[in-house]
């Protein structure tokens, strides 16, 4: 099943909005790394199609959270995005595509960390488990929605620090995906 994921996103963005505008130069970039990571992968047979349309869509919960800089004047916090970009897909009938949506967030969280942060968010496990998921996941950490990261990725270091704010065990993750997604496995 091929996926329109811009003609989805024009379904809750109206085009030409600041929020489209943010939303859809971000989830470009975050598609083209995904993929460029994807082929180096091909080894490990990694699903091209669905690489690209879900981190096209990996953001689309982001109008119902409030971001005012981008255009975004929901009622949630923006930690919630994630959960709620699922419940929008799985309306699309598109429920591993949702998957990714909730899965991405920092680089997973699970129930202890939503418990320990006292996140709003549904009490369990949210943490990327496809090698798709992983990818999207670790490819949208090197991009951001201002103006300095929306199109060019962080420096690895940036990332890290950022990653390293939440625990040595999501250090722990991101250093596994960057031996294994990063061009340089030497």
């Amino acid at each position: 099943m091929n996926v329109n994921a811009l003609s989805i996103i024009e379904k809750y963005y109206q085009p030409g909005s600041e929020s489209h505008y943010y939303l859809t130069e971000h989830s470009k970039a975050v598609a083209r790394m995904s993929l460029e990571i994807a082929r180096r992968l091909e080894h490990l047979n990694p699903d091209y199609a669905f690489i690209e349309e879900a981190a096209l869509l990996h953001d689309i919960g982001i109008f119902q959270t409030d971001l005012r800089k981008i255009g975004c004047f929901g009622p949630h916090p923006y930690i919630c995005h994630g959960y709620l970009g699922r419940v929008i897909l799985e309306s699309e009938g598109l429920p591993t595509h949702a998957l990714v949506c909730e899965r991405h967030v920092g680089v997973g969280l699970g129930c202890a960390d939503i418990i320990r942060n006292a996140f709003p968010l549904p009490l369990r496990d949210m943490l990327p488990l496809s090698l798709e998921e992983q990818i999207i996941c670790f490819a949208d950490k090197f991009y951001s929605k201002d103006k300095t990261h929306l199109t060019s990725p962080r420096s690895t270091e940036k990332v890290m620090k950022m990653v390293s704010h939440y625990g040595d065990d999501k250090v722990r993750i991101f250093e596994t995906w960057l031996r294994l997604f990063s061009p340089d496995k030497s």
